[in-house]
């Protein structure tokens, strides 16, 4: 038979040890003056948590702002682009500026725009 003694008896928690350790690191960092950097930890992890989660609500906000839906004014091509940029429109390559919520045509200085009118003609019998 054996013998109950201190040497075979074993306390089996999974998960303790390490709970157990992680107490006991604060606790010591915290009982030498060291509490700060306990503190530290403890934002540090704070931080992470939270932080993704207000930057996805902030980013969501910019996006909301910024995302302008409008026609090209050349084609009449309807499609999103991002305010204060400078694109092309994805169907007739015209180079657009976003600005103030509409597209408006990037030209060079010096450049005019015609309109162009249809006429009728009429044949002139001699």
């Amino acid at each position: 038979m054996q013998e109950m003694s201190i040497k075979n008896f074993q306390f089996n928690v999974p998960g303790l040890g390490c709970a157990l350790s992680v107490f006991l690191s604060f606790w010591l960092l915290s009982a030498i003056g060291l509490g700060w950097l306990a503190k530290s930890v403890l934002i540090l992890m704070v931080c992470l948590v939270t932080l993704p989660a207000i930057a996805f609500f902030v980013f969501r906000w910019w996006l909301k702002r910024n995302l302008v839906e409008d026609k090209c004014p050349v084609c009449g091509y309807e499609f999103t682009g991002l305010n204060q940029t400078q694109m092309r429109c994805p169907s007739c390559s015209e180079p657009l500026l976003i600005e103030q919520g509409h597209f408006q045509r990037v030209t060079p200085p010096g450049t005019i725009d015609v309109q162009a009118v249809e006429v009728s003609a009429k044949q002139i019998e001699e």
